[in-house]
Formats: structure tokens, sequence, C-alpha cells
């Protein structure tokens, strides 16, 4: 059997006993669950103490946990069967640390997989932890504001019409895309700003590559133009996105919490939800920008391709 061992933290603004609180109730679970938002039609029980819970969904599967044990306001540990796609075990824990700043939350998991499913190791370690991230980073917004910043909105199938656009390709890793992402768009809209009549439509980024084991990105940040200019700065390229029918999923919330919607469409092509065209990279358009509206109502659309 391939172990796992996945462990990941975040500081959490708020006191060890609020946090606990949150934690070693199921009630509050599907607020923030990293799993649960990706099919939120998914049937969901809470046992009547809150301290066990099931579920049952198309795309997430089935299975239940329990808390095994319990230190308050320091540590709770679960107990987690999975019943679908395959059945394993793991156990789960959190570990409440009272820091000056907050309380630093860790999360932590063991388990196994199938013998016959030991090549899927690394993967399986790097898609989970990310699953932990983006738990964690919903779990903070809750405790510390009540509520979660980040919305889907499932869109489905629509076509999309096409664009040749001029955009910066660039490689980086998960903890620099951001601030590698805005450098390319601070170009982009510079030049931009001095060709404001060639702007098509919203701008985008297409993401050729993510290696979540190796944590490897490529992506080309762009916008769409109605002709393609002559004079462009050498580090510029001209692409185009064909027309293509697209699944759409919308999320509104800092960009942050972005990671909720590309772990939603990859779930489904997993799943075989949705047929994907691998020819045409997936890409996410911003409906709107920072500084035009407050981080918590950004809206992001992300599309793959489809058959």
């Amino acid at each position: 059997m391939a172990k796992l061992h996945i462990s990941k933290s975040i500081l959490i603004n708020a006191p060890a006993d609020k946090v606990f609180g949150v934690i070693s109730d199921f009630n509050h679970w599907t607020a923030w669950s990293p799993w649960l938002i990706q099919e939120p039609e998914a049937t969901v029980k809470v046992a009547s103490d809150a301290k066990s819970y099931s579920w049952e969904g198309d795309r997430i599967g089935s299975g239940n946990m329990r808390i095994a044990a319990e230190a308050k306001n320091q540590s709770v540990d679960y107990d987690l069967n999975f019943l679908k796609p395959w059945k394993s075990e793991a156990k789960v824990r959190f570990e409440l640390s009272q820091k000056e700043a907050g309380t630093k939350v860790s999360w932590l998991m063991d388990s196994s997989l199938p013998f016959y499913l030991f090549w899927m190791k690394k993967m399986m370690t790097a898609y989970v932890g990310m699953d932990y991230e983006r738990g964690l980073a919903m779990l903070k917004d809750y405790v510390e504001d009540g509520e979660v910043h980040s919305k889907l909105d499932f869109k489905k199938t629509s076509n999309y019409d096409g664009c040749q656009y001029i955009g910066i390709k660039e490689s980086c890793t998960k903890e620099t895309l951001g601030p590698s992402m805005s450098g390319a768009f601070e170009k982009l809209w510079k030049f931009m700003g001095e060709n404001s009549d060639l702007v098509a439509g919203d701008a985008f980024s297409i993401y050729h590559k993510w290696d979540m084991v190796n944590n490897k990105i490529e992506y080309t940040s762009g916008i769409p133009v109605k002709n393609l200019p002559a004079d462009l700065p050498a580090e510029f390229k001209v692409g185009e996105i064909p027309e293509t029918k697209i699944y759409t999923v919308a999320h509104t919330g800092p960009y942050a919490h972005l990671g909720n919607a590309w772990a939603t469409l990859y779930n489904m092509q997993q799943n075989k939800t949705i047929k994907v065209n691998k020819k045409i990279h997936p890409f996410e358009t911003y409906v709107n920008k920072p500084g035009e509206v407050p981080d918590n109502e950004l809206v992001t659309e992300i599309h793959f391709a489809v058959k």
C-alpha cells in the first residue's frame, strides 16, 4: 500500500475556541468544505449530535466521517471512510496553536492508496494538498467573517466565438503565479491604454500547463483585439482561441479562491461529466477588474473547451 501524508497550515485571526467550535461541529462543514463546493446538490446528512456526517454525490463520490477524539481548543481527530469512487480509510486531524496574531490551524491526513494505484501517490499528494489549502482558505473566511467569499455559478455549455489576441507567455510556480500574472497584465494594459480602440473583449489567461507534482505552470495572459498592430513590443505574442463549444463555471470572489472553480472543472473532466477537447487549452476570463469592484465581487469565468 502506498502511504499518503498531507499537512497544511494557515493562520486564522480568531481565538482557538472559535476555530474549535467550527471544526468540531459538522453543521459548519458544508459552508467551507473544499469538496462540497464542487457539487452543491450532493446529499449531506449530519448526525443529531453534529459529531459525524455522510455525503453522497455524482462527482465527489460518497463516504462518511466521525469525530474520534477531541481536546478542547487544541485538536480534533476524525475517522474518514471513502466509499466511492473507491473504498479507503484515513485518519484526519486538526491541530490548533494560539499565536499572537490569532490561531495557527494545521490540517493533517494519513491514508493509503490501493496497491494497484501506487503510481498515483505523488499526484494524489499534490491534489489533496491543494484541496486542503483551498479548504483552509475558506475556513479562514468562515471563522473570521462568518461566510466564505467564494461562490460558483455553473453556467454549463455555450458557444465561444473565438478571438485573436495579443499576450505575454510566462512560466512560474504556484507561489509566484500572482506576481507573475500581475506583471504581465501591467505591461499589456499599459500598451492597450495607448491602443484602446483595439480591445475586443475581456482579458483572459490561458493555462498551457499546470504540473502540480513538480509545481510548474505555463500560461499566457492576453487581451482580445479587433486587429493585430504591427508595432508590438518584442515580448508580446499574438495568438488565437478558435471558435469552440465551452463549459463554463463562473467564480465570484477573490482570486485567491479561484482554485475552487478550477478543481470543480477538473473533477468534472475526471468523472466524465464533461468531455474535454484537449486540443484547446482551458482559459479564464476576467469579467471585471481589481479596483473596479471589491475583491469579494470579482467575477472570473473559467472555460473548458468541450466536444
